[in-house]
């Protein structure tokens, strides 16, 4: 079984073509296709709060290539997720439209609150029992869940994102809202926190890090990559540091968010499993089609 995942973001557009290795119960994911398109969205949107004509003429020409892709490797099923860029456009419901019209493709324009879900669904695997803060910042959001003793007890969607606050339209009142969130949800009681971080930006520090998959990266190391990074130009960061262009001039804004989050938290070290939205996505469609598969094994045998 093959499945695909399109992460429509403020930032960039993002497209996974999986396999699905079954042996017995355990069911693995082999990446055929990565395809990371800098389209960034949310520059139009947190500026003139609509996707500008010529953005929207490239958004349709790669969703055009995507569904090509998706004919190409003979995808069984797939899912396109867009966040807050698209929804919060005035006119992305009428994009998400013509591209169906157009292409046959359903463009899925999720809430905060699904964002998180499915995210959640990636990272639970990398979970214990102790508590996590999980801070997901993409280029329009910020999501943030509460996981106490195995559970989700606590979440919350924030429009602070690395895009909106290089556009300058981040909200001072937004910021004190989510310091307000954390202090109060984050109590005493629940002892240690460690942070738990998804998201380009943050990948791209814990590389930089050279930290060893499975292991935390301090809060002092964060700070101390964000000041070597932002000490340099775009250039340098792109040159020296081998970043995309379209990273090397948010991920300082990034930074910013992961850092106070974890200390409004006093978590000192952030966990960084290299998954996110598309990954999420992927795993939903997997238990989507096992249990369709089991109701028609079952339909069969009567």
């Amino acid at each position: 079984m093959k499945l695909a995942a399109i992460d429509i973001g403020s930032n960039a557009i993002r497209l996974q073509i999986s396999t699905i290795l079954e042996d017995g119960k355990t069911h693995l994911f082999k990446k055929l296709e990565y395809v990371r398109f800098p389209l960034r969205l949310g520059h139009d949107v947190f500026t003139i709060n609509r996707i500008s004509d010529s953005s929207a003429q490239k958004f349709k020409k790669l969703m055009g290539v995507y569904k090509t892709l998706l004919e190409l490797y003979e995808v069984d099923d797939y899912m396109f997720c867009a966040t807050s860029a698209m929804r919060e456009s005035e006119n992305g419901e009428e994009i998400a439209r013509q591209v169906q019209e157009e292409l046959g493709v359903t463009i899925n324009i999720i809430d905060g609150h699904l964002e998180a879900d499915l995210i959640n669904k990636a990272i639970f695997s990398y979970l214990g029992k102790e508590t996590y803060l999980h801070i997901d910042v993409g280029g329009g959001s910020t999501e943030l869940n509460l996981f106490v003793k195995g559970k989700k007890i606590k979440t919350r969607s924030f429009k602070v994102g690395s895009v909106r606050i290089l556009e300058h339209h981040d909200s001072p009142i937004m910021w004190q809202d989510m310091e307000h969130w954390v202090r109060e949800n984050v109590k005493s009681s629940y002892g240690k926190v460690t942070a738990v971080g998804t998201g380009g930006n943050i990948s791209k520090i814990f590389e930089l890090a050279e930290k060893k998959t499975g292991t935390v990266m301090s809060l002092k190391k964060v700070k101390s990559i964000m000041e070597m990074v932002s000490e340099l130009t775009i250039e340098e960061r792109i040159y020296q540091l081998q970043m995309n262009p379209d990273r090397a001039d948010v991920i300082v804004p990034a930074s910013n968010i992961y850092i106070k989050v974890m200390e409004w938290a006093h978590a000192s070290s952030i966990l960084v499993p290299d998954v996110g939205l598309k990954d999420g996505i992927l795993l939903h469609l997997l238990e989507k089609n096992v249990k369709q598969k089991k109701i028609e094994f079952k339909k069969g045998r009567f």
